[in-house]
């Protein structure tokens, strides 16, 4: 085989090298899918697609950078790897961004207007427009978003199939969204229920449970007295005295022996003058507040139990907007309930409070407290309990049948880490309702349904009409049903259009199916699904993992992937998770551009999968410092030439042993999903070649021990290099590609993975070059000592050691006097005796 001839740079430096790859690996497709490949070879990757909603924050640089490893090393290995890109543009945080940057608010009575154009500099105040014109709008943001996204992420060196994006509001993911919803409905898993719903009053949005957090709030414990039927006082302890006029029953553990003769009979409320009934349930906490609970419509979930296991009726007073309805509910004082009408819930319950004690139905003053307070994770304001009509889809939190076969699921699925899943079971296991999959909200994928008008114009919610899958995507806002013309919207004996859009969670849970085109392209989807990978944040196990697995469960019959990888949050200085809504983040171009990507990248792969890790500006400059050091060391390995010949120095076949145990220790690593294992052992015996072997063999390769040593010495640092730039790709793409180019054709990103038994097929005893390296570490260290420089000559150097020791020693005694600079070298056996070594400089 004729030899390469390296192509060496001056100065190789690390700058310039993303701008440089990055469109080459494009042009040359290095990173596209090949769809002909069978399916036993094809590694399908279910990438977490970013929210759209501004910058992306080093804490997704992170993530990512996880999942491209994988992707390159698969790659490497022979696989087909899908690995697309999508964009989570719909929802929420994308009509808040829109929202903001041009000053405008949806209002869907108003008309399309075809001209309307933002203020190039928005108002204080929000314009009104139309749903069709705000979704433009939306539209146009979030494609330039787009842009800006996938630039940062080729900057990075993301291996994604950039022919293969989508988008979560495209076209593509609406009639997958659709379908799926209508298949669902078929078979009665998605279902219309008018219930409680925790609401989010800011943004007049259902809440679906998977989104809440508790939050840390003041109250305060206010003690009411209530009327017995005999006419005594019975007192109340509640942190929500605005709900009063909600009240529908008082509640006590049936074994609390200080309410047991009052179950069964009546009580009247302060100031409202309900009369509501007195019942026993064993939710009721006798060591909370006074023992017995009143129950409002709807104060919190507990009252949603009560109320729905007790069947009692219902007087809401808390409308979407978060404020009291201008009416007082049956059975309620109107005169005292004029006071709250169109009133705040803080206002709300100022005046309960000046009503109480005016009336002396108030106990002292009220006891200032702490507690937790479910909110919307997006929103500012505590969640309030509203009454409406909304779409569900079974998910076992009311089946235990369904929950079961979840479960199941859970335990079918390959968790990295292992102890993961219990997260995941403990969420399922603690469901205690279906999935409210309905938002009302303007920038999302709208149910594919409509309801006929009765002679009255009210939509008859029990007879919903649905088109033909064929039809798909529809929006029911502005297309007809099946039967109906357009002039039939709104009028009695007409119908009208489901007003509502899909939970975001309720596209991106189809995933696979959208990127693996299901039903669209039913090739594409019988090679990549079930996917072989979903990595994600652990955060969101509750919402995106376990919808996914949901969807594919009802829909498949299977797992939607064999495996998933779970990384970590990224923290800032004072350990808190970096995030938007906090504004501790940090942008990641600057790194890239000050660090390099391979730097942001070695800071990234070095953390342990699932592990949160702090953000650390000099775990980049170290990683900076390893890619100019593979520059310079490959520079210095190929300076004698790229040899492919017989390894046969007894040095250089230690250095192959040692290299094929490190071969076998990442690969193991990364078959397991841990990048910074085989990182971790790559690095170590990168520092080792360089800082040992190189120095070790430097004379020999330059042929100062004839020309037969000279080609075992650069034949072993051939391989050696050609190994550990394939061991570091996956994490330093862009390093080893430019380190590559100069001796090798093609990229390194298709070079086969490294092989641990071939290079033992040429391996001697690793335990030579331990031995040397021992010996070379004694006298460095002598000079240290003395202070003088590393060529300074040692005039003689006396090595003690087991005589198994110092015949290797002897098989490495020409190089190791080289690079010591070792004028004689003396070995003395003594027996069962650690390695000692005496300089004399």
């Amino acid at each position: 085989m004729t030899p390469p001839v390296p192509t060496l740079p001056e100065r190789p430096t690390i700058d310039g090298l993303e701008p440089k790859w990055a469109p080459r690996w494009d042009e040359r497709g290095v990173h596209r899918f090949d769809r002909t490949r069978p399916r036993e070879d094809v590694f399908a990757i279910d990438t977490p697609p970013p929210t759209v909603s501004g910058s992306l924050h080093v804490g997704h640089v992170f993530s990512y950078t996880h999942t491209d490893v994988v992707a390159r090393y698969q790659r490497m290995r022979g696989r087909a790897v899908f690995y697309p890109m999508g964009w989570d543009d719909n929802g929420l945080p994308t009509e808040r961004r829109v929202q903001n940057h041009f000053g405008v608010r949806c209002d869907p009575a108003l008309p399309y207007d075809p001209t309307f154009e933002p203020a190039e500099k928005p108002g204080d105040r929000q314009v009104p427009v139309s749903r069709r014109n705000f979704i433009a709008l939306c539209e146009r943001l979030t494609a330039t978003d787009e842009v800006a996204f996938e630039e940062l992420w080729r900057r990075l060196g993301l291996s994604v199939d950039w022919s293969m994006t989508y988008r979560t509001i495209g076209t593509r993911a609406r009639v997958a969204a659709q379908r799926a919803f209508l298949r669902g409905l078929a078979r009665g898993e998605a279902y219309l229920a008018e219930a409680p719903t925790l609401w989010d009053v800011t943004f007049r949005t259902a809440v679906a449970q998977a989104e809440l957090e508790d939050r840390e709030r003041p109250a305060a414990f206010h003690r009411l007295l209530f009327t017995r039927a005999d006419g005594t006082d019975l007192e109340i302890a509640t942190t929500r005295p605005e709900l009063l006029p909600a009240c529908v029953a008082l509640v006590a553990h049936p074994d609390d022996a200080r309410y047991r003769d009052l179950i069964g009979t009546h009580a009247r409320t302060p100031v409202f003058g309900a009369e509501v009934p007195v019942l026993a349930h064993r939710a009721a906490d006798p060591e909370k507040g006074t023992g017995i609970a009143m129950v409002c419509t709807f104060g919190d979930t507990t009252d949603v139990l009560w109320w729905r296991e007790l069947a009692l009726p219902t007087r809401a007073v808390v409308g979407r907007d978060g404020r009291f309805a201008p009416e007082a509910p049956a059975g309620v004082d109107g005169a005292a309930y004029a006071e709250l009408a169109g009133a705040t819930v803080h206002t709300a319950r100022e005046r309960v409070v000046a009503l109480l004690r005016t009336q002396g139905r108030l106990v002292g003053e009220p006891e200032r407290i702490t507690h937790a307070v479910k909110f919307y994770e997006k929103g500012d304001k505590p969640l309030e309990i509203v009454t409406t009509r909304q779409w569900y889809l079974r998910n076992g939190g009311r089946d235990a049948g369904l929950r079961e076969a979840l479960l199941a699921r859970g335990r079918e699925l390959g968790w990295h880490p292992a102890h993961m899943r219990a997260r995941y079971e403990n969420w399922v296991e603690g469901l205690n309702g279906d999935w409210l999959v309905s938002r009302q909200r303007f920038f999302g994928v709208p149910f594919p349904v409509w309801y006929p008008l009765d002679e009255r114009g009210e939509p008859v919610h029990d007879h919903p009409i649905v088109p033909d899958e064929a039809a798909l995507p529809v929006d029911p806002g502005t297309d007809a049903p099946p039967g109906y013309t357009a002039d039939r919207r709104g009028v009695p004996g007409g119908f009208a259009g489901d007003p509502d859009v899909m939970d975001t969670w309720a596209t991106s849970s189809l995933t696979p199916q959208i990127a693996g085109g299901w039903c669209a392209d039913d090739d594409l989807f019988d090679r990549v699904f079930p996917f072989a990978l979903r990595p994600q944040a652990h955060d969101i196990i509750r919402t995106w993992l376990f919808s996914t697995v949901v969807r594919s469960h009802l829909e498949h019959g299977e797992l939607p992937w064999r495996q998933v990888t779970l990384s970590g949050w990224i923290l800032d200085p004072d350990r808190k998770k970096m995030s938007k809504s906090k504004g501790n983040v940090v942008t990641p171009m600057a790194l890239l551009e000050q660090y390099g990507s391979d730097a942001v990248r070695y800071w990234a792969a070095s953390a342990r999968p699932g592990t949160d890790t702090a953000f650390d500006p000099g775990q980049m400059k170290i990683g900076r410092r390893l890619a100019i050091k593979i520059l310079n060391a490959s520079r210095f390995a190929l300076s004698t030439g790229a040899v492919v010949g017989p390894v046969t120095a007894p040095l250089d076949r230690a250095l192959l042993a040692e290299l094929a145990g490190t071969v076998e220790a990442a690969t193991a690593a990364l078959d397991e999903l841990d990048h910074a294992r085989a990182l971790e052992v790559t690095e170590r015996f990168f520092w080792h070649f360089c800082d040992d072997h190189l120095e070790l063999v430097k004379a020999r390769a330059y042929g100062e021990h004839g020309s037969e040593a000279a080609a075992s010495a650069r034949a072993g640092l051939t391989t050696a290099l050609s190994v550990l730039l394939r061991l570091f790709a996956p994490i330093l793409p862009f390093v080893t590609e430019e380190v590559w180019s100069w001796w090798q054709e093609g990229s390194v990103h298709l070079a086969p993975w490294p092989d641990a038994e071939d290079l033992r097929r040429d391996a001697g005893d690793a335990e030579v070059l331990s031995a040397a390296t021992e010996v070379l570490t004694a006298v460095r260290r002598a000079k240290s000592e003395a202070k003088v420089s590393m060529r300074t000559d040692v005039r003689r150097a006396v090595v003690t050691a087991d005589p198994v020791v110092l015949a290797r020693l002897t098989l490495a005694e020409a190089d190791l006097r080289a690079a010591g600079h070792i004028q004689e070298l003396t070995l003395r056996e003594r027996r069962r005796t650690p390695l000692e070594v005496q300089v004399t400089l």
